[in-house]
């Protein structure tokens, strides 16, 4: 096939793809340089100056520390815990308000609109939370990380919006053969909007992985932190320059920085590839129609 574009346009064509390359080198290189340092030899490394292209020497020793390490473990275990637990929570109470302020013919439906939405945008604040889970007796509890982000106001809004988009006439004939509002939500309206189920089971899973306040906040048991809080704990620590006087322990301290990093990203990155394909329509779905 010939091409038949002009030479204008085949020079904006390649500065496009000039500059998309740049940019996705720009977003790639820090990850490259974390799992490059969690490779290298730590003394090399620290000896190391300019842009990391590729391990300097080769170790696994930050890699042995960081899986020996109990703490790492009972936080990943702590993590997978809160995740599960906030996902059914959250896939719950989330496609049963959703459809609720979709039904057209419910009651005070744009009053409970503008009041979810008004959270986006004012808060009691960190103390008045703080007094409302300990007063709840949740404090120091895993429910205390679970329950006050079971719900995602914009998850919401984008789900309700899916719901909107679904026909009315599939509704009208279910209930003229007798089905009820669960039966409707979780046989009809769920099926129609999948990827954008997909997309919001994603942010609610992202959202949790990646949480390490309100742990901060809520819990004192540090047998209960979660992955998030170790890591910040451990790169502190390395900031920090730690407490030990031997010079291979401070050696091996900054390669368990890098090497807890990539522990802890790995889990979620092998996900979004296999859910990347749901993001345009899934999103769209919920953002059109209102």
């Amino acid at each position: 096939m010939m091409d038949k574009r002009t030479p204008l346009e085949k020079v904006l064509h390649a500065l496009n793809y000039a500059v998309v390359t740049a940019v996705s080198l720009m977003c790639l290189y820090p990850m490259l340089h974390v799992l490059f340092a969690s490779l290298s030899d730590p003394m090399r490394l620290l000896a190391h100056r300019g842009l990391l292209l590729w391990p300097q020497g080769f170790s696994l020793k930050g890699y042995q520390a960081v899986l020996s390490n109990p703490n790492i473990l009972s936080g990943y275990m702590n993590t997978i815990i809160y995740l599960a637990g906030g996902l059914v929570v959250s896939m719950v109470l989330t496609p049963l308000g959703a459809y609720a302020l979709a039904c057209k013919d419910y009651p005070f439906r744009n009053v409970l609109v503008f009041l979810f939405v008004f959270t986006m945008y004012f808060s009691g604040g960190l103390i008045p939370n703080f007094l409302v889970i300990k007063n709840l007796g949740l404090y120091d509890s895993r429910w205390a990380i679970i329950l006050p982000t079971a719900v995602s106001t914009y998850n919401l809004i984008v789900m309700r919006t899916a719901f909107s988009s679904v026909p009315g006439a599939l509704q009208e004939s279910a209930c003229l053969d007798g089905a009820n509002d669960f039966v409707i939500l979780y046989r009809i309206y769920i099926p129609c909007i999948r990827a954008t189920m997909a997309v919001v089971c994603l942010f609610y899973a992202v959202s949790q992985w990646n949480s390490w306040f309100n742990s901060m906040i809520y819990l004192q048991s540090s047998s209960k932190w979660p992955l998030q809080l170790w890591l910040r704990e451990i790169l502190i620590n390395s900031a920090s320059g730690g407490t030990s006087d031997d010079a291979d322990a401070l050696y091996l301290q900054e390669l368990i920085r890098y090497a807890v990093i990539i522990v802890a990203t790995v889990p979620i990155l092998v996900v979004y590839p296999y859910a990347q394909k749901y993001f345009m329509k899934g999103v769209m779905l919920g953002s059109v129609k209102g």
